[in-house]
């Protein structure tokens, strides 16, 4: 069977790997796929409508990272193209399970399980996602139409 990313209902974001991702042998470090993860997600938010900005100005809230668990399959290189995938797992009333995956072509590299908490920006203690947020991030109402990835190659 030939791996592909995961495609139902998930979203894809293009990285490209630059020196500064990289350690002296020319491959990724790493802790940089956190932030390849994270670059994802901030991206999908933006994909179904969530604006960080917005929703730390009008709910006084945003989300930070409570768990990860990730797995290195293979290593990514100095100017591989790599496409990083989000799909929610599952929402809870103050946070959001993600599953995430880092593929070079047909080769998958890392997958993790994230676990994002909501908070209230003032007292830094969970909160419930706003209800308008958290309506889109419904998995069901997100398809595969936002794939930016796919006009990069």
């Amino acid at each position: 069977m030939k791996n592909t990313p995961i495609t139902t209902h998930a979203f894809s974001w293009p990285v490209r790997v630059y020196y500064e991702d990289t350690d002296a042998g020319g491959i990724v470090f790493y802790a940089n796929y956190l932030k390849f993860f994270e670059r994802a997600r901030t991206e999908w938010l933006r994909a179904i409508g969530v604006q960080q900005k917005q929703m730390l100005d009008e709910f006084r809230a945003l989300f930070v990272v409570k768990a990860t668990a990730v797995e290195y399959h293979a290593s990514a290189r100095l100017d591989d193209e790599l496409l990083v995938t989000v799909q929610v797992e599952k929402t809870g009333r103050a946070s959001v399970v993600f599953l995430q995956e880092v593929w070079c072509r047909e080769r998958l590299l890392t997958s993790a399980k994230v676990t994002a908490c909501c908070v209230d920006m003032d007292q830094w203690r969970p909160i419930p996602i706003p209800e308008p947020v958290l309506k889109l991030m419904n998995p069901k109402l997100f398809s595969t139409v936002h794939r930016p990835a796919e006009k990069a190659k």
